[in-house]
């Protein structure tokens, strides 16, 4: 079973840092039109496991469908890191990007495949 770290995480050019809490037991890879365009791999967290630490500033957010994730992107770099939004329970979570998170080699995990686009 994977061990739960913190991890470091950020966009392309380094204006958006933040820190993430997981053990990357169940990471997504989606299908939906917008993952499989920005090459997400997608880790599920509580809001109370990532901490923004820069950036705030250079976010732009898009969001699509249900409107209920705000999918952040570095206005400098363009890069789709993280999302924020709230579970189907409303409690409030972060969608972790985890091919932005530092010591992460995407090519070691098990990856859930998720069918977003039947959804």
């Amino acid at each position: 079973m994977p061990e739960t770290k913190t991890y470091n995480g950020s966009c392309h050019c380094g204006k958006v840092r933040y820190e993430v809490t997981t053990d990357l037991a169940q990471v997504i890879s989606c299908n939906c039109s917008l993952c499989s365009r920005a090459g997400y791999l997608l880790s599920f967290v509580p809001a109370s496991q990532f901490k923004l630490h820069s950036g705030d500033d250079v976010l732009q957010e898009y969001r699509f469908n249900t409107h209920k994730v705000e999918h952040a992107f570095c206005k400098t770099c363009g890069v789709r890191s993280f999302a924020r939004g709230k579970n189907r329970d409303g409690s409030e979570m972060a969608a972790i990007n985890v091919r932005c998170l530092e010591g992460v080699d995407p090519d070691t995990l098990t990856l859930t495949k998720v069918n977003g686009r039947a959804a």
